[in-house]
């Protein structure tokens, strides 16, 4: 089952079939707090629709925060090593993917996230940007993964790498963020061998293409929501980007006019131009 936001509606999608929510069930904030949530929008007798309107979609949050962990697969430690390596912060990201406590950090309020068919930005004063693709986790304020969707965490890298206290410059800006363009409902974990890919589109021509598996995130998703919950709350919920696999070579940036167009096997497709 998937739960999509609309200007007016949320959406339900079941076995490929589309139904509207009543108005009583239209608080974005509400329903993904609700007790048993799965349950409930199973023995929901709902409007039927035709079809999905894509254009019409919002990104799926209302308040809730985005947060996103970091170095959580080998291949991102690799890459934060090397573009920090001359700033004297490479050894920060080997020690912290083997740390007891993984790395959080603050990504997204919901006016700096754009949904599936939305733009995101670039920096005006970073000459390196790239997207990174990932399995976000939708979370309740009962710290409860009800659910998944996909996260497009635009980076700075430049930025990042001139000096790791600059983080929060590197990953927090309009725009920054893609969600979407739907949650899909937890049942049950999402099988290990489930794959994240992305094709970054320049002139409708492939510039970048590759994949990873969940497989290959160090931690599990309950380690990493245990951490964010700690001593913090999420009265509406939160998102959790849980990390990237795939890293484009350091001689590519982003462009204005690029698409990047990310896939997660069972949650769907989330497209975003570069604007």
């Amino acid at each position: 089952m998937k739960l999509y936001r609309t200007l007016h509606d949320i959406i339900l999608e079941s076995d490929g079939q589309y139904t509207r929510l009543p108005p009583s069930a239209s608080d974005w904030d509400v329903l993904l707090n609700r007790d048993s949530l799965a349950a409930w929008l199973k023995a929901g007798d709902f409007t039927p629709l035709e079809e999905l309107d894509e254009s019409a979609l919002l990104p799926p949050i209302q308040s809730q925060e985005v947060w996103a962990a970091g170095v959580t697969y080998w291949r991102s430690r690799e890459a934060r090593m090397e573009e920090s390596k001359d700033a004297g912060g490479g050894s920060f990201y080997d020690r912290v993917y083997a740390a007891p406590r993984p790395e959080l950090f603050f990504k997204a309020t919901p006016h700096r996230v754009a949904g599936h068919g939305q733009p995101v930005k670039l920096r005006a004063d970073s000459k390196w940007n790239v997207p990174e693709p990932e399995l976000a986790l939708a979370v309740n304020s009962r710290a409860e993964i009800i659910g998944y969707t996909i996260g497009n965490d635009m980076s700075s890298r430049d930025i990042e790498g001139e000096n790791p206290l600059y983080l929060p410059q590197a990953k927090v800006y309009d725009g920054c963020c893609g969600l979407g363009p739907g949650v899909l409902i937890a049942e049950g974990p999402l099988p290990r061998e489930t794959e994240i890919r992305i094709a970054i589109l320049r002139g409708g021509v492939p510039a970048f293409e590759g994949a990873t598996s969940i497989s290959q995130i160090k931690r599990s998703f309950e380690e990493l929501v245990g951490y964010l919950f700690r001593d913090n709350s999420f009265p509406n919920g939160c998102f959790l980007l849980t990390g990237t696999g795939i890293v484009p070579p350091d001689s590519f940036t982003l462009a204005k006019g690029d698409e990047v167009r990310i896939s997660i096997g069972g949650v769907g497709v989330l497209v975003n131009p570069v604007g």
